[in-house]
């Protein structure tokens, strides 16, 4: 049976009745993000059943709840095709433990976190020994390299999507998938939609030093406030952040009283970036702010930067997601080597790509990709959002977007692992074909 978004809810006294014993769950996450993520399952577990044990792999907040963590993280952490290679006998040699380990604890479920390129390796020993197997955040086989929907029908019983639109690959080839939307749509500050724009600005303004200088200096009247998220890994500053300075010698030429804001994720990032505006004519190093706040998360701040602003003109990538569910008007851009676009633009099926858009299955926020992505397209496509009606007309779907995501995205992702959990287990009872 297909699981989907409309599955029945989770019924808490049936679930306490299935479990005689105490459900061990075997869980992995491969970096950073899959921690929060992990810790997230792990308290709605927690809350719901005071008799899970946990063993696995995962940060300080998946322990915290309670995970027998195997070995660090960061053994997993690896990216790149060369790091990967080259550390590639040691993820073997991990995989091999952490079977060996499940095996040995008896878990009963495994949940495996992103990194799905070694979590559905191990997924795939599992499964077959009747091991109730979930994938939470699908690879991207909606987007290229669909055929791997197969390795991961063999490996799963379940896939736990962060976005509607990756269903109709599953759906597709008959395998239960559900959506339980991304964590921005219950981690981010309600008070960042709430308050107004103008009291966002106040408050962080004041509260920020360097902002609270930047904004001293400026007499004049402010027209608006634009953000600036070139990225935050030095290619994509040396490849975006000079294109979107050239759009802003052009828009002050427009209208001199604008105000741009970069946020930053620590000081190095800050240095980096300010080192570039440094360059920059006299004019131009007036009338953009570079921040950072150590008092909070990389997250929290560029999050609030967002909220202040009036638009925003970013690097394609979550960020466009963050700025969406902040109702921010935004252009995006980017630019990548011309081999990896030249090889990415034949595999990739999908025709935008900002998550707005991809979302909307239309085009709703600009998009300024490779050559298009110049100084001159991008103040000519600012300029155009200055316009009220397509400020507003914006600003109007990128709302209808955000509502229907929610409504697409009811379920959580315990609710969804224990409902198709159930069903299998029914199917087992019932003598029906397993998953």
């Amino acid at each position: 049976m297909l699981a989907s978004a409309a599955s029945q809810p989770l019924s808490t006294s049936s679930f306490d009745a299935s479990l005689s014993k105490p459900l061990v769950i075997g869980i992995v996450a491969g970096e950073a993000s899959g921690d929060s993520l992990g810790a997230d399952f792990m308290a709605q577990m927690n809350n719901l059943y005071d008799n899970v044990v946990w063993v696995g792999v995962g940060g300080p907040k998946m322990k915290a709840q309670g995970l027998q963590s195997l070995f660090p993280l960061e053994r997993l952490a690896v990216m790149g095709l060369v790091e990967v290679l080259s550390q590639l006998p040691d993820l073997l040699k991990a995989r091999k433990e952490l079977v060996q380990a499940f095996a040995h604890a008896n878990i009963d479920w495994f949940i495996g976190i992103d990194a799905p390129d070694f979590n559905l390796r191990v997924a795939k020993k599992l499964k077959p020994k009747g091991i109730f197997c979930v994938q939470y955040v699908s690879p991207s086989i909606w987007a290229w390299r669909e055929s791997r929907i197969e390795s991961i029908k063999q490996a799963t019983h379940l896939v736990l999507c962060l976005f509607p639109f990756e269903l109709e690959v599953y759906q597709r080839h008959n395998h239960p998938a559900i959506c339980v939307g991304h964590p921005l749509l219950h981690n981010l500050p309600r008070e960042l939609v709430e308050i107004s724009t103008l009291e966002q600005r106040r408050e962080l303004v004041w509260n920020n030093s360097e902002l609270h200088s930047f904004f001293a200096e400026r007499k004049e009247d402010i027209s608006l406030m634009i953000c600036l998220m070139p990225g935050s890994r030095r290619s994509e500053i040396n490849a975006i952040l000079p294109l979107m300075l050239d759009a802003v010698a052009r828009l002050l030429m427009v209208d001199e009283h604008l105000c741009f804001v970069i946020p930053t994720v620590d000081k190095n990032h800050q240095y980096i970036v300010q080192d570039l505006i440094d360059r920059q004519d006299e004019s131009l190093r007036a009338a953009v702010a570079v921040a950072y706040d150590e008092s909070q998360t990389k997250a929290d701040f560029s999050q609030s930067i967002m909220a202040m602003c009036d638009m925003i003109v970013l690097a394609s990538g979550t960020a466009t997601l963050e700025a969406m569910l902040l109702n921010r008007p935004m252009v995006v851009v980017y630019q990548m080597k011309k081999l990896t676009y030249a090889i990415a633009s034949r595999l990739v099926k999908v025709p935008y790509v900002s998550l707005p858009n991809i979302l909307a299955g239309e085009q709703i926020v600009p998009e300024l990709i490779q050559d298009q992505a110049t100084g001159d397209s991008i103040c000519r496509a600012v300029t155009r959002l200055m316009r009220t009606r397509v400020y507003d007309e914006q600003l109007n779907r990128l709302a209808q977007t955000t509502a229907w995501l929610k409504q697409q995205s009811s379920q959580t992702p315990v609710s969804a692992v224990i409902n198709t959990w159930h069903d299998y287990q029914n199917q087992r009872l019932n003598g029906q074909p397993l998953l």
